[in-house]
C-alpha cells in the first residue's frame, strides 16, 4: 500500500511498541516511474506510515493559543547563577519542560504553544547566562553537567517527580544528555532539529561545509576574521567574542549570531533576522555557544550520546526533522534513528532548521499530542 504525500506530511518510521501502532507494508525501492504519481503531480513515498488520524481521531497538529504564565519565578542554582522560570497551562497537568536551544537562545512565548494547556503544566526556564537568566551572557561554571544539575534543582523546586522533556537544536542535545543521566525522571521526549555536537557536526557548519549552501551568508561571517586566523572560525570567533573590548564583542557575536540566523529556515525569516540586530541577544547567544563548541559540548567523547542511547530506548520518544537543516543537517537525526529504532523518527519534507516552520511546528504539535494520549491510556 501506498500514499501520496500531501504538503507538510512527514515520513514516518514508528516505534515499534507504542499503542500497537498501525503500520503499513513497505516496499523496498523507490520508483520514479509515472505509475508512482498521481494526477497532483505529488510523488508516492512508498516508506512505512504510522496514520495518526486512525490511532487519534481527534489530534491536533495545530499550535495552541497563546498563553500567559501563571507563575514566574527565580531559582538560585550556584553562587553565581540565577535562573529565570516560568509555567503556564494547567497547575494540576502532566509536567512537560521545555529545554531551549543555542545554548544561550533563551526562551520565549511563543514555546508554550506546542502543548495542550488543558493538559500540560509547562514549564520553561532560560539556561545559566540566557535570556532573563543572571548573570547574562555569563560563561563561569556553565557546561552541559552544570545545566543538568540545574534542571534537576527545577524539577525539585517545583515538586515534580518526574515529566516529559521538549529540545529542539541543542535542547535535542541537552534533552538526550539529561535523560542519560536521568531516565527515571523522564515519561517521555520530544527531540527536533538533532544536534549531537560531534566535531563533524560543529565543522560543518563554522568551517565551510553550509558555506556551499548560502554563501551569501558564510562572507560576511568568514570576513570578519583575518585571512591569517581563517584556519578555525569556532577558535576565531572565541577569541573575538572573549575580547577585552565591548565592540569587538558586539561586533562577533551579530555576525556569529546572523549566520545561523539566516540559515535557520528554508524560506527567510525576517523576524528572525531582526534577531541578530539584537546587540544583548546576540551577546549571550553567540558567547555561550561557541563557549560549548570550543569545549566540544564538555562530553568525554565525540560520540557519547550515541553511546549512551541504551540508557533511555524504553522512553517514548519522536523525534522530529527538517529534511533541508542546515544547521543541524538530518545525517545526525538519521544516526540517531539508526541507533534507536525504538523511538518515531518523522522528516518533514519541506522544511529547515527552526521549529517554526509549518511542516515541522505540526509534526511537534502531534508529537506532544501523541503522548498525550500515551499518557491518557495508561
Amino acid at each position: 500500500m501506498t500514499f501520496t504525500v500531501p504538503p507538510f506530511n512527514t515520513l514516518f518510521l514508528p516505534h515499534s511498541h507504542s499503542l500497537k501502532l498501525l503500520l503499513f507494508p513497505c516496499r523496498s525501492n523507490f520508483s520514479s516511474s509515472n505509475k508512482n504519481l498521481r494526477s497532483t503531480g505529488r510523488k508516492i513515498l512508498p516508506l512505512h506510515y504510522q496514520n495518526q488520524e486512525v490511532l487519534y481521531p481527534e489530534m491536533s497538529k495545530n499550535l495552541y493559543a497563546d498563553i500567559e504564565p501563571y507563575n514566574t519565578g527565580f531559582l538560585k542554582v550556584s553562587d553565581i547563577h540565577t535562573l529565570y522560570y516560568e509555567e503556564s497551562g494547567n497547575p494540576s497537568g502532566h509536567p512537560v519542560v521545555f529545554i531551549h536551544g543555542g545554548p544561550g537562545g533563551g526562551t520565549s512565548p511563543s514555546n508554550r504553544t506546542f502543548f495542550d494547556p488543558e493538559f500540560y503544566r509547562i514549564i520553561l526556564f532560560d539556561q545559566r547566562g540566557a535570556g532573563k537568566s543572571t548573570p547574562h551572557a555569563c560563561l563561569v561554571e556553565n557546561t552541559t553537567w552544570n545545566l543538568i544539575e540545574d534542571i534537576e534543582k527545577l524539577r525539585e523546586h517545583l515538586e515534580i517527580s518526574e515529566w516529559q522533556v521538549f529540545g529542539g537544536s541543542w535542547g535535542s542535545t541537552l534533552a538526550l544528555a539529561y535523560g542519560q543521566s536521568h531516565p527515571d525522571k523522564v515519561t517521555g521526549m520530544v527531540l527536533r532539529g538533532i544536534f549531537l555536537l560531534r566535531q563533524k557536526e560543529i565543522d560543518w557548519f563554522y568551517e565551510g561545509g553550509a558555506a556551499t549552501i548560502f554563501p551569501d551568508a558564510w562572507e560576511p561571517f568568514r570576513d570578519l576574521i583575518p585571512e591569517s586566523e581563517r584556519g578555525c572560525f569556532v577558535k576565531a570567533y572565541h577569541k573575538m567574542l572573549n575580547s577585552d573590548d565591548k565592540e569587538t564583542q558586539y561586533a562577533a557575536s551579530r555576525a556569529w549570531t546572523k549566520w545561523e540566523m539566516m540559515t535557520a529556515h528554508l524560506i527567510p525569516n525576517e523576524a528572525a533576522l531582526q534577531r541578530g540586530e539584537d546587540d544583548e541577544f546576540c551577546l549571550a547567544f553567540a558567547r555561550i555557544e561557541n563557549h560549548y563548541f570550543m569545549n566540544k559540548g564538555f562530553f568525554p567523547s565525540d560520540s557519547f550520546l550515541l553511546d549512551n542511547i541504551e540508557k533511555i530506548k524504553h522512553i517514548n520518544t519522536v523525534i522530529v526533522q527538517g529534511r533541508y537543516d542546515v544547521c543541524c543537517p538530518m545525517m545526525s537525526a538519521w544516526d540517531l534513528h539508526k541507533a534507536w529504532p525504538e523511538a518515531d523518527f518523522i522528516v518533514v519534507p519541506d522544511a529547515g532548521h527552526s521549529a517554526n516552520e509549518p511542516g515541522t511546528s505540526e509534526q511537534l504539535v502531534a508529537a506532544t499530542n501523541k503522548l498525550k494520549y500515551i499518557i491518557k491510556e495508561k
